[in-house]
């Protein structure tokens, strides 16, 4: 009889001890879930973060240490020039870098100025670069990938790496300058040709009336996924990419024009329960990202919910790293494009820390890769440079948030 009352007892203190370990976020039926609870709000959670997230000190935030390296500067062309649109890939024991190469319209007669102010961009005209590296630090000089564009006031527009069937494909948008929205607008694909030169060439068109946001993924059944922008500016994700690289189904997600959102450069991940997650920007200027969920491999989407995550209405990028993790770097800043910040979650679905990478000027447009124990980080300056961060995954680790 001792031992029973002693055996209870001890199995209330255990059930006592595990409950309290449990963070409070995650008791609550707020959390989300593709199926059960697609529309939850909770996005980023934690002690340190406040009820409205838009009163994180994000200046304050703990320093992501990283080694950092300058592939390509414009800022010398006094707001002539541009260069934005980075990706990255590690590909043929090389890193590879791409990027919208262009003219600049200058928004300022003091051309000390413009290293801090974003010229007007993507014109007639503009082109895609590229560049290789052994370490991700030391880069060699800059060369066009594309050829000129089809048709005159128009542009090529980088869109990212695709390694298929064991070759390199960079994919590009052919658009009508200036911006992307309207006719003629269509994604095509680059491929690099073996050799010493490392050339590419035109491979065709990969969908018509189309710019993704980030290159295809392989999904659990086989299909590759990525998202894609109409003319109108309205989202889908197009499924396909198996037996050739330019056989696609399109399926929509949301229009441009709705109530609620303006949804801008959809990124997606793949949940440990293969359901699909996928974030948006908001045009509408919520200061927050909207999110929505597929359980069906992409085919159909869950209506778009605002969380409580901030956002500077500016592109982000993600990934799902090797020991299961997940990282959001963005600008969640809601005010302006600075600083740059990693967030981390454990599930794919709510972020516990974020740290500051890089800020105290615009940055934006980030693309992140793993390789090697390391994260590499590509971003832009004022649209004006492509600059590579690299951190250690350990350092991750090593983030302490506080209140």
């Amino acid at each position: 009889m001792k031992t029973t009352k002693k055996f209870i007892y001890t199995l209330f203190i255990l059930m006592i001890v595990i409950i309290t370990k449990i963070p409070v976020f995650a008791q609550t039926t707020d959390y989300p879930d593709p199926v059960k609870n697609p529309e939850s709000s909770l996005m980023l959670a934690g002690d340190w973060v406040p009820e409205d997230t838009h009163d994180i000190d994000f200046f304050a935030l703990p320093v992501i240490p990283s080694e950092h390296s300058i592939v390509s500067d414009v800022r010398y062309a006094w707001g002539r020039k541009t260069n934005q649109h980075n990706y990255l890939v590690y590909f043929d024991g090389r890193f590879w870098a791409m990027w919208s190469d262009g003219p600049g319209v200058a928004r300022s007669d003091d051309p000390v100025k413009h290293r801090d102010i974003v010229p007007g961009h993507d014109q007639p005209g503009q082109l895609v670069s590229y560049s290789t590296s052994k370490d991700g630090i030391n880069w060699s000089e800059p060369r066009y990938l594309t050829d000129p564009p089809f048709i005159d006031g128009f542009g090529w527009i980088a869109r990212g790496f695709w390694v298929r069937d064991g070759k390199l494909l960079a994919l590009v948008t052919h658009y009508n300058a200036p911006g992307y929205r309207g006719e003629g607008l269509q994604l095509h694909a680059y491929e690099m040709v073996s050799g010493e030169a490392r050339e590419w060439k035109h491979k065709g068109l990969v969908y018509d009336n189309a710019m993704n946001n980030f290159s295809p993924k392989m999904l659990p059944d086989g299909k590759w996924m990525m998202s894609r922008r109409d003319k109108a500016g309205d989202v889908y994700m197009l499924l396909g990419g198996e037996e050739s690289f330019d056989n696609w189904e399109s399926f929509p997600v949301i229009g441009y024009q709705d109530e609620e959102l303006h949804a801008e450069e959809p990124y997606w991940f793949i949940l440990p329960d293969d359901n699909i997650v996928a974030f948006f920007r908001d045009n509408r200027r919520s200061g927050f990202l909207f999110r929505a969920f597929s359980s069906d491999n992409g085919r159909t989407w869950s209506r778009p919910v605002r969380t409580n995550f901030p956002d500077a209405r500016s592109k982000f990028s993600g990934l799902r790293l090797s020991d299961g993790r997940y990282i959001l770097v963005s600008n969640s800043n809601p005010n302006k494009r600075d600083p740059l910040t990693i967030a981390i979650s454990n599930d794919g679905l709510v972020f516990t820390k974020m740290g500051y990478l890089v800020g105290e000027r615009q940055v934006d447009y980030p693309h992140v890769i793993e390789h090697d124990g390391y994260i590499y980080v590509a971003h832009a300056s004022a649209k004006q440079s492509v600059e590579v961060h690299r951190i250690r995954i350990s350092d991750l680790d090593n983030l302490q948030m506080s209140k």
